[in-house]
């Protein structure tokens, strides 16, 4: 599935919702697999190429970390349960929140917190474009382990560095300049990258060498994270088809791989275990066939040419039956005799019969429906099919695999 990342610019503190999402020269990334950098460029939105589902990006310093307990409330007022818990800790309450993936309710989690009305201007600014954010990932987020860090050129001054910060503690966009910075650098185990232009200035503050990261790269490493601010009041509106596609897409990511692998193995045994199952069955139904040929051959060797061979059987039998002066289940005195002793005692004897080879019909007039049942018990378990109409009895062998 291919994912077009759009970074919405800055936020710029100063000015107006509407203006700081007015730019038209936004910078993207393409993945075709949502792994690699297939493109990326900058440009306005009719520059963009076409995906599978377009992503906003927000900066580093344009989302804010705070832990909580999350409340235990609705989902539709959860926003304002959480405003009314980390109300000391807001400089305005125009915000929006959202919740980490997976938090539960009395469980410790990250909030993110965003001005609402930026936020709300980006996302629009994408509908009208007609390139629609399905999701909002913020660029720099809690990193559980290891802590990680990496150094940016600053927004104003390329040449002043800043370090976007992650650990378990939270994330921070950091200036060099300052003391936390300093103590940063002493973390044990964290993992450093720097942007290639900067990589070699990051080298030379930190002490040691380190990894260099692509933007693209690294917007990519957001995107597939498990985040995304489109909660509460800024979800889609097709929540319905928004979830089925977003579910859709996170189990098409690359951190689900070994699920994808797991399941194609078990496809590939299913098929096969089937394909041999079919096999020994075809394969057992075909030494069938043969040994009823191989009988019908020994029992009967005048017959040559073998069609069906149960229906052979059954008429070179009925035939050598016929001629032993043996009746058969399809004639009268089977039928009569299946009758006589089924027959009620206080019945008088029938009045009138009709007979046809495997049918016998009965005049049964004046039977109540408890003398029908007691005759229908009587015959049934010999393996003799009962029906009635009007006052007629009709009485026949029970055809092959009929419950007795």
């Amino acid at each position: 599935m291919s994912v077009l990342a759009v970074l919405i610019p800055p936020r710029q503190r100063d000015a107006d919702a509407a203006a700081a999402t007015s730019r038209s020269d936004w910078a993207w990334v393409l993945s075709v697999d949502g792994r690699s950098v297939a493109r990326q460029g900058q440009g306005a939105p009719a520059s963009w190429p076409a995906a599978d589902e377009v992503v906003a990006v927000l900066a580093e310093a344009d989302v804010a970390w705070l832990p909580a307990t999350l409340p235990r409330a609705p989902a539709s007022r959860l926003p304002q349960a959480l405003l009314g818990l980390l109300e000391d800790q807001l400089l305005d309450d125009d915000v929006h929140f959202a919740v980490a993936p997976g938090s539960s309710a009395g469980q410790a989690t990250w909030v993110a917190v965003v001005d609402r009305p930026w936020l709300s201007a980006a996302l629009q600014a994408l509908d009208t474009a007609g390139r629609p954010a399905v999701r909002a990932v913020p660029l720099l987020q809690p990193a559980a382990s290891p802590p990680r860090g990496h150094f940016l050129p600053g927004r104003d001054d390329a040449e002043r560095l800043h370090l976007a910060w992650s650990d378990a503690r939270g994330a921070a966009w950091l200036s060099l300049d300052g003391t936390l910075a300093r103590g940063l650098a002493a973390t044990a185990g964290a993992q450093w990258t720097a942007a290639p232009a900067c990589a070699g200035a990051a080298e030379a503050w930190l002490g040691h060498p380190v990894a260099a990261l692509g933007d693209g790269e690294r917007v990519l490493q957001a995107v597939a994270g498990g985040w995304n601010l489109r909660q509460f009041g800024l979800a889609p509106r097709h929540r319905g088809a928004g979830r089925l596609k977003d579910g859709w897409r996170r189990f098409l990511m690359p951190a689900w791989r070994p699920v994808h692998i797991g399941l194609l193995g078990l496809l590939a045994v299913n098929l096969v275990g089937l394909n041999a199952w079919a096999w020994q069955q075809q394969r057992a139904l075909g030494e069938r066939r043969q040994a009823m040929v191989g009988l019908l051959r020994e029992a009967h060797p005048q017959v040559r040419a073998v069609l069906d061979a149960p229906l052979q059987m059954k008429r070179e039998t009925d035939r050598l039956r016929a001629a032993a002066g043996q009746p058969g289940d399809d004639d009268l005195e089977t039928l009569l005799g299946v009758a006589a002793a089924a027959w009620p005692d206080d019945e008088p004897p029938v009045a009138a019969l009709q007979f046809e080879p495997g049918r016998l019909v009965l005049d049964i007039d004046g039977w109540d429906e408890v003398r029908i049942a007691e005759f229908r018990d009587l015959v049934q378990p010999a393996g003799w099919q009962v029906s009635t109409e009007g006052t007629q009895l009709t009485l026949r062998r029970a055809p092959e695999g009929v419950s007795r």
